[in-house]
């Protein structure tokens, strides 16, 4: 990687293998970024702590997701693959950033209060309340100038871009300001509701990957335009969640299925049959280079090791500033 690309950071929390969600809002993204920017891809097991203190299965789902992410065209020679707990820096600058932000302003996050809201957290802990400033740190301590992030994610950007602001305030230039990179599809819907996101605690999700059997299976259970009984009833596609998918996975064909859709020639078990199919066909690529990196999963723990090694170099570059920043010696 050139230094004169701009850096990007982005990440996921290790959650096992992947779904329709990631691939759209994350992955696709990732992916033609990789060749413009100098980009870096977290693991984040600390952040996953958070919200579950069972870290039993973390490794497992580390490797599961990284090969979801190799699957999906992830060049690890282009982009490093890293976890955030085989980088000792991150919880270095994790604390000295904490200093740089009150407790009240981290209680005015927004997507913290949806995360507790969502998974029914009785009790936020000091670590989850703190959760933006770790991650301030996953995106300064590489110098990240872009963070691909959905919308739900804007809030954690503009408390990285606060804290960096700060420290050079304070002690002299060292982090540049993160700007977030939104895609064109930043969410997809669940198969649950328009209105629902795809997640794994919501269970509402196809995962990448899934035979086409099961594709078919699960979308079958999709929630679509209420209002539409029957074949002949007509339809209104602006409110169907099958709708939003043919928009994305079957874009050629959305004219016709809107047409039929509102004229009532077209049903909804067809309209759902027709968009699995096509699901299918384009996770085809996706299945078979998975099915590779299943065989070999020697291959995806040296990805491990060679990305945490190459983030090292970087982390420890930009530690030696803050602490030249600082006068810490």
């Amino acid at each position: 990687m050139t230094s004169d690309k701009k850096t990007i950071l982005s990440g996921m929390r290790p959650t096992g293998k992947l779904h329709l969600g990631h691939l759209v809002g994350a992955l696709e993204n990732w992916v033609a970024l990789q060749d413009t920017y100098a980009n870096y891809h977290l693991i984040a097991d600390y952040h996953a702590l958070t919200t579950n203190l069972d870290s039993s299965g973390l490794y497992q789902n580390s490797l599961d997701m990284v090969i979801d992410w190799l699957a999906a065209g992830i060049d690890p020679s282009k982009s490093p693959i890293f976890r955030q707990s085989q980088i000792k820096e991150h919880t270095e600058l994790h604390l000295i950033l904490s200093m740089l932000i009150t407790a009240a302003r981290l209680e005015r996050n927004p997507a913290v209060k949806d995360q507790v809201r969502e998974l029914h957290i009785q009790n936020v802990s000091y670590g989850h309340l703190g959760y933006p400033v770790l991650q301030a740190a996953d995106i300064l301590l590489y110098r990240g100038d872009l963070v691909p992030v959905g919308e739900d994610q804007v809030p954690h950007v503009e408390i990285s871009r606060e804290i960096a602001r700060r420290f050079n305030a304070q002690y002299g230039k060292v982090f540049p300001e993160p700007e977030p990179k939104l895609t064109k599809f930043a969410r997809l819907p669940g198969l649950d509701g328009i209105d629902r996101k795809m997640s794994k605690s919501g269970g509402n999700t196809i995962l990448l990957s899934d035979p086409p059997d099961e594709i078919q299976r699960k979308m079958r259970t999709a929630i679509t335009d209420p209002q539409k009984v029957r074949k002949n009833d007509p339809g209104h596609p602006e409110v169907c969640l099958v709708y939003t998918f043919h928009q994305k996975f079957n874009a050629d064909d959305t004219s016709a299925i809107e047409r039929d859709c509102r004229s009532g020639a077209l049903g909804c078990v067809e309209c759902k049959k027709r968009i699995a199919g096509k699901i299918g066909e384009v996770l085809a690529p996706f299945r078979e280079a998975r099915a590779h990196y299943d065989a070999h999963p020697g291959d995806v723990k040296e990805v491990l090791a060679d990305g945490e090694k190459r983030a090292r170099v970087r982390a420890r570059e930009t530690m030696e500033a803050v602490r030249g920043a600082m006068k810490l010696g």
